[in-house]
């Protein structure tokens, strides 16, 4: 598929958002509401309600279960009204070092949002990868679908390509794999492979959780350094050839197999709740 590169070059054709989840009709549940508008997450959203941040037809609502119409009612969040997108966007980005993946940075650093300059949308990362990481991030619009990838409930695997500073022990190698105590609790089991010996050899490693800088610090329990990191695949997704900066729509049928792999279609009453996932 086609990519688009991001800022810092001439702005190209702007890609199709043909709809990929259309708006449901009818009074639903406010945190849905805000959710789906890319707002925050259910969870969030549910913060901002119990907050008194969210008015309805100029009625502070302060507690949760309400509903609203959003093709009738006029939902505001802090005083600006919440306009619906008749559909979301979902990109496949290539995420470059020396990138921040956040919104803005009280350092002036880049950021992930300068490479998607020339959409028409404002969309925002899913996960994180840190400053001095690259490769595979998920953007969108789509606050639920966010908060549903980022659930370590989801169990959504992410593999990266790891450089470090000496070669692991048969040992440490199933220690690894068995699950590393992090800060009193130890990780989920994961997935390690030797795919380039050496000095510095490099490793493959799948993980189900993300908690913040994970593999780096697994691999710094084990005495070794991480000297690059690259994420290559999310889910089902792979980085591919997308070249640092570049980024691609995720198509119809991987947003729909997305939604299945995260739970997002089965029917439940609540959201899960939201994760420290990178």
């Amino acid at each position: 598929m086609a990519s688009r590169r991001g800022a810092g070059k001439q702005a190209r054709r702007r890609p199709d958002t043909t709809p990929d989840t259309p708006l449901q009709e009818g009074p639903q549940r406010l945190q849905k509401i805000l959710a789906h508008a890319g707002i925050a997450s259910r969870r969030k959203a549910e913060v901002y309600i119990l907050g008194g941040r969210v008015t309805i037809n100029g009625a502070t609502v302060s507690e949760l279960g309400v509903k609203a119409d959003p093709s009738r009612d006029h939902i505001k969040v802090d005083g600006k009204l919440l306009r619906q997108p008749r559909d979301h966007i979902y990109l496949a980005l290539n995420k470059p070092r020396e990138c921040v993946t956040t919104v803005s940075d009280p350092k002036g650093r880049r950021t992930v949002m300068h490479l998607v300059s020339s959409l028409r949308r404002r969309v925002y990362p899913v996960g994180r990868l840190d400053y001095n990481s690259e490769g595979l991030l998920l953007m969108t619009d789509d606050g639920e679908f966010a908060a549903r990838i980022m659930s370590p409930a989801s169990r959504v695997p992410k593999t990266y390509q790891v450089k470090v500073n000496g070669t692991l022990t048969v040992e440490q190698e199933e220690r690894f794999r068995g699950g590393i105590p992090l800060h009193g609790r130890r990780t989920a089991p994961a997935e390690l492979k030797l795919i380039r010996p050496g000095r510095n050899p490099w490793y493959e490693v799948t993980i189900t959780e993300g908690r913040r800088h994970q593999v780096r610090n697994m691999f710094k329990s084990l005495g070794r350094l991480v000297e690059k990191l690259k994420r290559v695949r999310i889910g089902f997704v792979n980085l591919g050839d997308l070249a640092p900066g570049d980024y691609r729509l995720l198509t119809p049928a991987e947003v729909a197999r997305f939604r299945k792999l995260s739970g997002m279609d089965r029917k439940k009453k609540d959201a899960p709740n939201e994760s420290g996932d990178r």
